[in-house]
């Protein structure tokens, strides 16, 4: 399709999907959660949701991954009004990273003017652990696709948005302070994004280390821009869920990834509660 009739599809499908949600619900979401590998199991304590399978909603793409239930909830957690994803598209399930990060739009155009994403990663720091939790302070986009490429969506954002900031310092505070209070070890780094579906080798793994990466993982990066150009505020959480140490004795499969992210899902909820009321 040629660009410019996809951007229009895309503001067209934007206000298709969200009219579709709105005559479901009339509740106005606050704060929007991206729910990662292992991750989905806080969508359970959202109280009276109205659940939404994303093959029922315009332009969303259902997700391959194991994990992954692929439906929205909005209900209310912790007092506020929430929209949830639980479980995400990725680049390897072959969209555009425009299409992969489409829900933050909907999510947005709902109501939501903040954004807690969360992952399961792979630990590049040797002395870390897996089933820590890490702050995400930054990211590197390796993925080969940005999600602003084509015309821009003048309405919803600037054509060359900075990324400098692109996850909120007052937020990451909150979340230091929240995992104090909880008596929970949140680590710090940068999330770095690869388009997978394959791991990486070890050769890339030394090279992602020397880049400043502290994890690695297959998602997330582009919702981040799209959410920062929508001008939504935005934290990241991750689950490491395996040492994708270069060095290593090997590397994890999937499903013991999804494993470790189970195994650790109650800190992290208890996390997410913990923040939720502050999240302004």
């Amino acid at each position: 399709m040629h660009v410019g009739l996809e951007a229009q599809k895309l503001s067209s499908d934007i206000r298709d999907a969200t009219d579709f949600v709105r005559s479901r619900t009339d509740l106005v979401p606050e704060v929007a959660l991206i729910l990662g590998s292992g991750l989905g199991p806080l969508a359970n304590e959202i109280e009276d949701p109205v659940v939404i399978p994303y093959t029922e909603i315009p332009g969303i793409t259902p997700s391959t991954a194991p994990g992954h239930a692929g439906e929205l909830y909005v209900g209310t957690l912790q007092g506020r009004t929430v929209v949830a994803m639980k479980g995400r598209i990725h680049p390897y399930d072959g969209q555009p990273a425009a299409r992969l990060a489409f829900p933050v739009r909907v999510m947005h155009e709902l109501g939501a003017s903040s954004l807690v994403v969360s992952n399961a990663c792979g630990g590049l720091v040797p002395e870390w652990s897996a089933g820590d939790l890490m702050l995400q302070t930054d990211f590197i986009n390796y993925t080969g696709d940005n999600p602003l490429t084509g015309p821009n969506l003048d309405e919803r954002g600037p054509r060359f948005p900075v990324m400098y900031d692109c996850y909120d310092a007052a937020y990451q505070e909150l979340a230091r302070a929240a995992a104090r209070e909880q008596g929970i070890d949140l680590r710090e780094g940068v999330y770095l994004a690869i388009s997978g579906p394959s791991y990486s080798t070890r050769a890339e793994g030394r090279m992602y280390q020397a880049w400043g990466a502290h994890a690695i993982g297959m998602s997330t990066v582009h919702e981040v821009i799209v959410a920062r150009h929508e001008g939504m505020r935005v934290l990241g959480l991750s689950c490491v869920t395996d040492m994708a140490l270069p060095d290593g004795d090997g590397h994890a499969t999937g499903d013991e990834v999804i494993e470790v992210a189970e195994r650790s899902g109650e800190r992290f909820r208890r996390l997410v509660r913990a923040l939720l009321p502050d999240l302004r």
